[in-house]
């Protein structure tokens, strides 16, 4: 459910000159510790994981099975499920760390991956394959990149030795990608808080972004996302025959109701992130639109930067909270009136507001107290957005400089949600971090074909190794 690979970050630069382009291109052979890492990621993309017809359950038990093999005790693996939901499970694992002092990393990923139809496909959805310098499965994004990559991190740890100060610890968890589903980060952070207990969490919703012709342009650092929050909107009527029609009708009351969602607009936001992330991207462009990012974010007022920036659709939704109609059904009889309407508005909710609040608002903004609204889910946490810590942030962007010399790091806000909400919620600020790159048109993640750059895989999880090791000391 992430705003994938973060493109507004992508779009604030690349309409610009930035101040370098990394080459992306093709690798030579793989090291051989590559080539395990290969097999690991290979086998957990090949496992179907999708609410539908796959298992996650399966997925955790291989991983645990590769964690044992490599000398993890069976008290360092945590394989969990619930029974209503025996295919949903996941798994935790530690990685002890030296100080009795410092608190643990949380290496966060999801292993649940969206339904794919093998007959819309070009190729087999969960067979991985490699063709000119991608490779294709669903899920090779997201999330199984990230997960595979937190897997191999321990293994390798144990392998070599490695004495880090901190414990790190990663998390696998399903039911990300579905809304409705039951949900392995939450049941961790409701009920197995100690566990997962950490200083801080790294999770997806970070990373690069290529101008689509080879070259790497950004990298940015998810700090906070908005809450997902859908209301059901409800109108209901007598009805009656149709040959006898009157005014009170559930479908214009409805209709009516939803044109006035439509048109209505969320004042301008600002938080630490939107505003450090409009003003260093706004800074890196040479256009007029550069211009209106700079100058919205110094004075949130100028109504004439507001304008031009809200020409962009991804702009626009970082400034504000956003509602828009995605469902509707209605009606019973093709000569009846209809007797009821239901109607479902998605909302992404700014940091600091509530779904009730913004019920209230939908409330006065239809202004009918004939459409009943209510909340399609009563129990997510309020997204809370990271501070911009420097111990944190500071290893991400020295790191990026390392491995992409003069490609910009901008912290930035999702509009989209990940898992991360369920962490902070409990008081572990989560970070989406840099590392592996994506192509402008989001490389089908949630649609057809999904790929990943083969080089992005490899120097992304390089990237990564090296930043829980920083992190770690």
């Amino acid at each position: 459910m992430r705003r994938m690979w973060m493109a507004l970050a992508v779009g604030a630069l690349i309409a610009g000159p930035v101040a370098a382009q990394v080459p992306t291109g093709k690798m030579g052979p793989l090291r051989p510790d590559q080539q395990r890492f290969f097999e690991l990621y290979k086998e957990l993309v090949e496992t179907d994981t999708s609410v539908t017809t796959g298992s996650c359950t399966q997925a955790a038990g291989q991983i645990a099975a590769r964690l044992k093999a490599a000398g993890f005790a069976d008290d360092q693996i945590t394989l969990f499920s619930v029974p209503e939901h025996p295919k949903e499970g996941g798994l935790v694992a530690v990685y002890p760390g030296t100080s009795s002092t410092l608190k643990p990393i949380l290496l966060l990923a999801h292993i649940d991956v969206v339904a794919a139809k093998r007959a819309d496909w070009v190729r087999d959805p969960y067979t991985l394959v490699e063709e000119n310098g991608y490779y294709y499965a669903r899920g090779i994004a997201d999330d199984k990149m990230m997960a595979a990559t937190w897997a191999d991190t321990l293994i390798r740890f144990k392998q070599a030795g490695y004495k880090p100060a901190r414990t790190v610890k990663i998390a696998l968890t399903c039911g990300e990608e579905t809304d409705t589903a039951f949900n392995g980060a939450q049941y961790l952070a409701n009920h197995k808080r100690d566990l997962i207990d950490a200083a801080f969490a790294l999770n997806e919703g970070g990373g690069g972004d290529t101008d689509g012709k080879g070259h790497l342009v950004a990298q940015s650092i998810q700090v906070g996302e908005k809450t997902y929050q859908d209301y059901k909107l409800v109108a209901t009527n007598p009805g009656g025959h149709s040959s006898q029609p009157v005014r009170d009708n559930a479908i214009y009351a409805m209709s009516e109701a939803l044109l006035k969602v439509g048109g209505h607009e969320f004042p301008t936001e600002f938080n630490d992130t939107t505003r450090a992330f409009f003003a260093r991207a706004g800074a890196a462009r040479k256009d007029e639109l550069g211009a209106a990012m700079a100058a919205l974010a110094k004075d949130p007022g100028d109504a004439r930067a507001e304008a031009i920036v809200n020409t962009d659709k991804g702009f626009h939704s970082m400034l504000r909270t956003t509602c828009v109609a995605t469902m509707i059904n209605g009606g019973h009889a093709v000569n009846a009136l209809p007797q009821r309407v239901e109607a479902n508005v998605n909302c992404r909710i700014f940091p600091g507001h509530t779904p009730a609040e913004i019920k209230d608002a939908l409330v006065g903004v239809i202004g009918n107290p004939a459409i009943s609204i209510d909340l399609a889910r009563k129990d997510k946490p309020l997204a809370k957005s990271p501070a911009l810590d420097p111990a944190i942030i500071g290893p991400m962007e020295t790191l990026s400089a390392k491995y992409f010399p003069g490609v910009p790091v901008i912290p930035s806000m999702s509009t989209g949600a990940t898992d991360g909400l369920y962490m902070s919620a409990v008081g572990i600020p989560t970070y989406g971090v840099p590392g592996m790159w994506g192509d402008p048109d989001g490389n089908g993640a949630h649609g057809l074909n999904e790929r990943l750059e083969v080089r992005s895989v490899y120097v992304g999880r390089d990237y990564l190794f090296d930043l829980v090791k920083a992190l770690a000391q």
